[in-house]
C-alpha cells in the first residue's frame, strides 16, 4: 500500500486483519441477540487469531513442503516467520475447529452454549474473513489460475507472466461471500427452525465443495502437485466435505434447537 520508511504496509496484512476485525462486530451482533456475555469475545478474538495463523502456517509447512522446512536448520527457522510466505487455509480450519474446543469446554458450561452453537455463529464472518484474505492473494499475485481466453482474465506482470490468467483468487472471495450472505440469511430468519450444526454443515460442504472446484483451475502451488490427479488443496477438501454431510445429517436427524439455551 505505502512505505513508511523502511516499513512497508502491505494490502495481506492489512485485509487479513480487516478480516478479524469484521469478524468481532459481527459476532458482537449474534451475542446481542441472543444476550451472551459480549466479554466473552475478547477470549475468542485471541484464541482466534492465535489458532488462525499458527494452523495456517503448520498447515502450509506440513501439507505443502516438509522437505524444505524440516531439510536444514535454515529451513526449519523459518517456521516461525510467517511472514515470510506460506500460510495454508486448510491447517488454519484444523486449528480454529481445535481452538474453539478448548474456548467451549473453558467458557460454555458457564454462559450456556456448546461446541455447535458457537460454529454456528463463528463460520459467517468466517466467510467474510476468508474472502478479505482472498483479495489479498490478489494484490499478492500468488494462487492464480490457469491461462484463460475469458474478458476477465489478469496478467500478473510482477510474476513476470505475459498471459492472462484465471483470478481464482476472486472466484473463492466471491463465492466465500454469497456463502455468508446465506448463511447470515439463514441465521436472521429461520434460526428458530433449524437445529445446531445445520449452518456448520452447510459452511463446510459449500466453502469446500467450491474449493475442490476451482482448484482444477488453479496453478499448482508446489511442484509435486504438477504430477497429481487430484491437487493438495483438493485432498485436503474432501475430509471436510465427508464432515459437514455428516454434521448436516447429524444435525437434521439427532441435533439440539439452533437457540440460545
Amino acid at each position: 500500500m505505502f512505505h513508511i520508511g523502511h516499513f512497508a504496509v502491505r494490502w495481506y496484512s492489512v485485509l487479513f486483519v480487516s478480516g478479524f476485525i469484521l469478524g468481532f462486530y459481527i459476532l458482537r451482533g449474534f451475542f446481542r441477540r441472543e444476550k451472551v456475555d459480549e466479554s466473552l469475545l475478547d477470549p475468542l478474538l485471541m484464541t482466534l487469531l492465535i489458532s488462525t495463523i499458527v494452523g495456517a502456517r503448520l498447515g502450509h509447512v506440513l501439507f505443502y513442503q516438509p522437505d524444505y522446512y524440516f531439510g536444514s536448520w535454515n529451513g526449519f527457522l523459518e517456521i516461525f516467520m510467517p511472514w515470510r510466505g506460506g500460510l495454508a487455509s486448510h491447517g488454519g480450519a484444523i486449528a480454529i475447529v481445535l481452538a474453539m474446543i478448548w474456548y467451549c469446554r473453558k467458557y460454555g458450561p458457564k454462559h450456556g452454549f456448546d461446541f455447535m452453537w458457537l460454529l454456528d455463529r463463528l463460520v459467517i464472518p468466517v466467510c467474510f474473513a476468508g474472502a478479505l484474505i482472498r483479495f489479498g492473494n490478489l494484490f499478492n499475485s500468488e494462487i492464480y489460475g490457469d491461462v484463460t481466453t475469458l474478458p476477465w482474465g489478469i496478467v500478473c506482470e510482477r510474476n513476470g507472466e505475459t498471459e492472462p490468467k484465471h483470478p481464482t483468487q476472486l472466484y473463492e472471495a466471491f463465492s466465500y461471500i454469497i456463502l455468508g450472505l446465506g448463511l447470515m440469511c439463514l441465521y436472521l430468519k429461520r434460526l428458530d427452525k433449524i437445529n445446531r450444526g445445520t449452518i456448520f454443515g452447510i459452511f463446510l460442504i459449500v466453502l469446500f465443495g467450491m474449493r475442490f472446484l476451482i482448484e482444477f483451475i488453479k496453478e499448482p502451488q508446489v511442484d509435486f502437485e504438477t504430477s497429481m490427479t487430484y491437487n493438495m488443496g483438493q485432498l485436503l477438501s474432501v475430509p471436510f466435505i465427508i464432515a459437514g454431510i455428516a454434521i448436516l445429517i447429524w444435525s437434521i436427524t439427532r441435533g439440539k434447537p439452533s437457540q440460545h439455551d
